[in-house]
């Protein structure tokens, strides 16, 4: 397992839990922070043992955005396009193959909401912020922010919240969609692995292969997207797991899924 500066890797019964650790700059992302999530990201996606993801930022923040300082080196549309050519770790976290549950406390701004947007699921503790304000500094979000938040909330609301870049709390998130589920901060990581938990018993085959059908199949008219999941839902019926779990099913015990 590799070693990061700007970030806490941790690994347990096939939950892999990253932790923002930039707190001085409440976990702002820079470039070595960018960096090293685009590592961690790859390096859990050959990782076998590994079957859900956690991304966190702790208690007080989760991320407050794109660190401003980064800016000042980009001074012209030429390198700012050239920057963010290389890869975005909220793109990457996206395609994934294994699911990824954000567990967001404090603030979730700009660059840190289009993360947390990035993620299958998002558990918000009772103190989390949420918001792109990006149109306050003359700009729009640039990491999925117009894209990913319409589809979660529907076009209307991201339009207010992308129009006027005002932030929401928790609640509000909850009640547009953006969060599954809002908890009293000191329980955010108990709800987090406990979710977690229980989605590294699913078949990891089956798991993935959801997770691709439904990324793929908005990208796509709706009988392109049905022959999709027909394709794979008949790939998995030859599976062992799919085996296992109808065997456990009739037999009424619990299934051991083996991924394959």
């Amino acid at each position: 397992m590799m070693e990061y500066k700007n970030i806490i890797f941790d690994k347990k019964e096939g939950v892999a839990t990253i932790i923002l650790n930039r707190p001085e700059q409440r976990n702002a992302l820079d470039e070595i922070l960018m960096k090293e999530l685009i590592e961690v990201i790859d390096e859990i996606a050959v990782d076998k043992e590994t079957k859900v993801v956690i991304l966190t930022g702790g208690k007080e923040f989760f991320c407050a955005g794109a660190d401003i300082k980064m800016f000042d080196k980009l001074s012209t549309p030429m390198e700012v396009y050239d920057f963010y050519k290389i890869k975005n770790p909220a793109h990457e976290m996206e395609k994934l193959d294994k699911p990824v549950i954000a567990a967001i406390s404090g603030l979730a701004l700009g660059g840190g909401c289009e993360l947390a947007l990035a993620c299958d699921l998002r558990i918000a503790s009772d103190t989390a912020i949420f918001g792109q304000p990006e149109i306050n500094l003359g700009l729009i979000p640039g990491s999925g922010g117009t894209q990913r938040l319409p589809r979660i909330v529907g076009e209307t609301k991201a339009k207010e919240m992308l129009f006027t870049g005002d932030i929401i709390n928790a609640e509000e998130a909850y009640r547009i969609g953006l969060v599954n589920k809002v908890v009293p901060v000191e329980s955010l990581m108990d709800e987090a692995r406990k979710m977690a938990t229980k989605l590294a018993k699913k078949p990891p085959l089956a798991l993935r292969v959801t997770k691709a059908v439904i990324n793929e199949g908005r990208n796509v008219d709706l009988g392109s997207a049905l022959k999709y999941e027909a394709q794979c839902f008949c790939l998995l019926f030859s599976t062992e797991d799919r085996k296992e779990g109808l065997e456990a099913f009739l037999k009424k015990r619990a299934p051991k899924f083996i991924g394959k």
